[in-house]
């Protein structure tokens, strides 16, 4: 089990942090060298590197580079990858994605596999272990899963995650909080469907994943995680101002701004699906009337596929028949396409961003749905922004959410420099509907 986290442990575990982030960086490294790079005392860097050497996390390596004048040659500090993974887990509306990466920031594996939309969340935590285990060696029981000084797991769910100021029936519980009944895995603690009075519970995959694994588990929703991913290992690597896009069975986002991800207040950043392009439109699940999610979500584009005659019962059938020249899939693409371009123009008049990725299932309809949307961009952005903005496709496809919550364990990229850290992140989240 994990140590309790106060002022010291969490000062030490900073200490530790420091050294594994300069061997990460900069490769093996001699104590000396380690001591000048990192600030700290001789007495408590040796401290630090004894126990990170005992736990496997660091194991010594012979210098090659010629001789130390008359003595032996010196004794370099390198990570050791086998010491342990960082774990990222992903709780997607009908499939569960996991990914891993060793203490050399070295992606060890990914997985991922879907189920029903209504499976409970004690079973979702079963397939999210048994994938885990497959990655890790750990086995179906999660007992010898080598988290080594990483010891957390991040986690992306669906919906809002907030802070402790946003109580059971507050607006900031999000728009759409009541379309998950008291029988859905979606309805959880902060969700007026099962209101209740008091501080606000854990989110139920971090009760049960902590007893499984017995780490903090780190919380986030799992859209503004894949922004995350994709800002840090995907299509908008090493852009300082990103909008991301996720197109699935809800509409989200997340933004980058200034080269920080942005959360919001109570978690609330990046609701782009709630934004109104119709004001005569369908009903959304959030309460609103002709959200973008109406017109974007897969079932909404789906539905009306199959009402102008087409048949599709899924994305990948839908990507068939654009692939066929279905004129009738081209054309409700491209007046999809268009809706989305026109909300993304007014979102960069409003952040100006450099970059904007469009990501999730939908997107897997390639040049029907990008070409409209980057069209429309192009005729409602500022003038002066057109030829600045750039549109790109998403590239980590279904596990970028789960690589988001590996970093976000981490904490190391520039992008978390203005992020909470720690699991105090996830100690108040509010789930809100199961949309995306």
């Amino acid at each position: 089990m994990s140590q309790p986290r106060g002022p010291l442990s969490q000062l030490r575990r900073g200490h530790e942090e420091l050294v594994l982030g300069l061997l990460r960086k900069h490769g093996p490294l001699s104590r000396g060298e380690l001591g000048k790079r990192c600030g700290l005392s001789r007495t408590t860097l040796y401290d630090i590197l004894a126990e990170l050497v005992a736990s496997g996390a660091v194991v010594t390596a012979t210098s090659q580079e010629g001789p130390r004048g008359r003595g032996r040659p010196a004794e370099t500090l390198t990570l050791n990858p086998d010491a342990g993974q960082a774990i990222g887990i992903d709780f997607a509306r009908r499939a569960l994605h996991v990914a891993a990466v060793n203490l050399a920031h070295e992606v060890v594996g990914s997985a991922s596999e879907p189920h029903d939309a209504d499976l409970p969340w004690e079973q979702r935590v079963e397939l999210a272990v048994r994938l885990v285990g497959s990655l890790t060696g750990a086995g179906s029981g999660g007992g010898t899963l080598r988290l080594g000084a990483l010891d957390a797991i991040g986690v992306g769910v669906v919906g809002v995650v907030g802070s402790p100021e946003a109580g059971p029936g507050d607006p900031a519980a999000g728009p759409g909080d009541s379309a998950a009944g008291p029988g859905d895995p979606a309805a959880g603690p902060g969700d007026p469907a099962a209101a209740q009075d008091g501080p606000l519970a854990p989110h139920p995959a971090q009760v049960l994943l902590r007893e499984r694994f017995g780490v903090p588990v780190l919380l986030d929703n799992n859209t503004r995680l894949a922004a995350l991913g994709e800002s840090i290992w995907g299509a908008a690597a090493g852009g300082q101002d990103v909008l991301y896009l996720r197109l699935s069975h809800g509409v989200g986002g997340g933004l980058v701004v200034g080269g920080s991800l942005h959360r919001g207040a109570y978690g609330l950043s990046g609701e782009f699906g709630h934004i109104t392009v119709d004001p005569g439109g369908a009903r959304c699940d959030c309460g609103g009337t002709g959200c973008l999610e109406t017109v974007a979500s897969i079932r909404a584009v789906l539905d009306a596929y199959r009402a102008a005659g087409g048949r599709a019962a899924d994305v990948p059938e839908l990507v068939k028949a654009v692939r066929a020249g279905d004129r009738a899939a081209l054309t409700l693409l491209g007046g999809v396409g268009a809706r989305i371009g026109e909300v993304l123009a007014a979102l960069c008049n409003a952040i100006g961003p450099s970059v904007i990725v469009v990501g999730g299932e939908l997107a897997e309809t390639g040049a029907a749905l990008v070409e409209p949307i980057e069209r429309a961009l192009h005729d409602h952005v500022m003038p002066v922004s057109r030829h600045r903005v750039s549109l790109r496709r998403a590239t980590l496809g279904e596990v970028a959410g789960a690589l988001g919550g590996i970093a976000l364990v981490l904490h190391e990229s520039p992008l978390l420099s203005r992020y909470p850290a720690g699991p105090d992140l996830a100690e108040d989240p509010i789930p809100d509907k199961e949309s995306r």
